[in-house]
């Protein structure tokens, strides 16, 4: 072999190494693209096709913190027990006012209107003061876990739009103990039940 001829493979070999790497890229790109375009249709984009009633959250931002929450009348117990469940919260004081009552009462009717599907669901009222609550209201919407919790922990991990607490809306977690979705405290229960239908029919878990 020539030095001429020794030059040229030479030369051919250090053009063909750049060409390598971008077919490389592009194979990598290529099968990437799908994950990278349905991650923006989803969560950046939110098509108009998408019509879920509530606001949905990413759940990724809102795994279930330790709140080293108390049950009304029993030990501690934590949210995060009532994973491989969906689980209806709603944040209240101890007096639970009409909006208050008004999202427990939604939350019991929600359950029911799933039919065979209600045992799938938890109703928890998580209250962040120390006041002792109405045994009136207890018995009457039975089946609701109360949980108690300082307020701080709660305050940091559910988020709320500008002007609001988070006693002004109802939230929703899903099996794997993340926030998914939250409602206003008034919101139309005929369009909630939709939205906890399709979710419930699309689980495999829960």
């Amino acid at each position: 072999m020539n030095e001429q001829t020794s030059n040229k493979m030479h030369n051919n070999t250090q053009q063909s190494a750049p060409q390598g790497r971008w077919k490389l890229f592009l194979v990598i790109l290529i099968c990437a693209l799908p994950l990278i375009l349905s991650y923006v249709t989803y969560y950046v984009i939110k098509p108009t096709s998408r019509t879920n009633y509530g606001t949905l959250l990413d759940p990724r931002l809102y795994p279930i913190p330790r709140l080293n929450s108390v049950l009304q009348g029993g030990g501690p117990e934590e949210l995060s027990e009532f994973k491989g469940k969906w689980v209806m919260l709603q944040v209240s004081s101890s007096n639970c006012q009409a909006p208050c009552q008004n999202g427990l009462f939604a939350m019991r009717q929600l359950r029911l209107m799933q039919g065979k599907d209600m045992d799938r669901i938890e109703r928890v009222l998580l209250i962040t003061d120390n006041q002792p609550m109405e045994t009136s209201l207890i018995r009457q919407y039975d089946g609701v876990h109360i949980l108690r919790a300082d307020s701080g922990p709660v305050n940091a991990w559910l988020p709320v739009e500008q002007g609001e607490t988070v006693q002004d809306r109802l939230y929703l977690i899903d099996p794997l103990g993340n926030l998914m979705m939250r409602y206003n405290v008034d919101a139309d229960p005929n369009k909630v039940k939709k939205d906890i239908i399709k979710l419930l029919k699309a689980s495999s878990i829960g």
